[in-house]
């Protein structure tokens, strides 16, 4: 099973190896999707976590033990295609190239299946017409 996590860190847990720990004592392997993590400031990480229903449960308990607060993901990006230009700058920073142009009438496309919410497009569009749904 997988499930999409969003991890804040306080300073004092900042420096703390969550993945290492993930892997080793829960067998959960976590994908990072997106980091902005600096030392002795407030991180944030989202990951995807792949393994045991059980096991994903473990980890996600001993995070929040551990003073991370972990919300589990399950928002989409939403495109409003009125507001949207079709200029294309998203489609260079989404790493799945959920969000491309199509080459016969340079609209923009989105495949909601390759999308993992890494949120890279949301700043870069220049009319806000990109958005969650939370």
């Amino acid at each position: 099973m997988k499930k999409r996590v969003r991890l804040t860190f306080t300073r004092r847990t900042i420096q703390m190896p969550v993945t290492y720990r993930l892997a080793k004592d829960f067998n959960v392997a976590a994908n990072i999707i997106r980091a902005q993590v600096a030392p002795n400031q407030i991180g944030k990480l989202v990951l995807e976590l792949s393994g045991d229903i059980d096991q994903l449960d473990a980890a996600i308990e001993w995070m929040r033990s551990q003073e991370i607060e972990v919300s589990v993901a399950s928002r989409e990006i939403l495109i409003d295609e009125e507001t949207c230009v079709d200029c294309g700058l998203c489609t260079g920073v989404c790493p799945t190239e959920a969000l491309t142009l199509s080459p016969e009438t340079f609209r923009l496309q989105f495949s909601r299946s390759r999308c993992i919410v890494c949120e890279q497009c949301i700043p870069t569009c220049p009319v806000q017409a990109i958005s969650t749904n939370l």
